[in-house]
């Protein structure tokens, strides 16, 4: 695929499937009340991640709930809670670790369905709001605490969690940190700064500590950017809500592509997939629907906290 000087390449995803009219939940919530204006919504999808299988777990946020998708698209129910959930990344073989807005860090059992608390506040502080989540390959958790912040109050915090144990802040100015991933050297995280309409580059350095965090990307329009992902190549996938639309960044902060959604603005995460893993899913939380595209490389590979 090519595209001429700085124009990026433009496609239309495709719908892959829908949260089946079974599952809907068209109640007020809690969260749709801070977070929608109060509009009454029956799901609001989040938090691609695939299993060694290819089955596909995303979040409902305001109904806490996590289901799984199987290769032919069948929906599964694996648990309801009191939670809000939202990133997810793989602990350990079949447990899943959950970023909850509502009780921090938890851990999921997808076999039992035993759910218990792993990090609910720090130093006996509560998180303003845990979002999304990423380990390395040494097992070291980053994960973003996002709560309310933004331009107004850019106190957003990301925080790693050694393997070890050892929590640090990283970062405490970010206006809404939202996504974040990690280059393919791991010399780099990059976070998404969603009220800030930004991405953020932050050096890795070898004492634990960041240098120079830098703006590496400005988007625009009502909402900024929400999950990430990251291709072999080195270049960046960002979910942008406000503009309904997944863009690839090269390495130099350059849009190359531009994959548009067919339903619905509110593009959040995204997850590799496929034999390739070229595939990229998409949750598109306004239709409840997951969408399909094929990337020009595959993904980096998702680690979990046990490797």
């Amino acid at each position: 695929m090519y595209f001429l000087g700085n124009s990026p390449l433009k496609t239309e995803a495709q719908v892959w499937t829908q949260m089946p009219a079974r599952f809907r939940q068209a109640k007020p919530t809690a969260w749709a009340a801070a977070n929608r204006g109060g509009v009454v919504i029956d799901s609001f999808l989040e938090g691609p991640l695939f299993d060694p299988h290819g089955s596909l777990y995303v979040t409902d946020i305001p109904h806490g709930r996590i289901f799984k998708i199987s290769p032919d698209k069948q929906w599964e129910l694996i648990i309801e809670y009191e939670g809000e959930p939202n990133g997810l990344k793989w602990l350990q073989n079949g447990v899943l670790l959950i970023a909850d807005y509502l009780n921090g860090l938890m851990q999921l059992d997808v076999k039992t369905r035993e759910i218990k608390s792993l990090l609910p506040r720090r130093h006996s502080e509560s998180f303003k709001g845990v979002n999304d989540l990423t380990f390395d390959s040494r097992g070291n958790l980053y994960f973003t605490d996002q709560g309310q912040t933004g331009m107004h109050d850019p106190t957003g915090r990301v925080y790693r969690l050694s393997a070890e144990g050892q929590l640090t802040v990283l970062l405490a100015n970010v206006p809404s940190p939202n996504g974040l991933v990690l280059s393919p050297d791991e010399k780099i995280m990059f976070v998404a700064a969603t009220r800030g309409n930004e991405i953020w580059r932050t050096p890795l350095m070898a004492d634990g500590g960041t240098a120079k965090v830098g703006r590496f990307f400005m988007s625009h329009g009502p909402m900024g950017p929400d999950g990430l992902a990251m291709d072999v190549d080195g270049c960046l996938f960002i979910a942008n809500p406000g503009l309904g639309c997944v863009w690839r960044i090269d390495s130099r902060g350059e849009p190359t592509h531009v994959w548009t959604s067919p339903t619905g603005h509110a593009i959040t995460n995204l997850a590799f997939g496929g034999i390739d893993n070229r595939e990229v899913f998409v949750t598109e939380s306004e239709s409840g629907c997951v969408l399909r595209f094929k990337a020009p490389v595959p993904g980096t590979r998702v680690h979990s906290g046990k490797t």
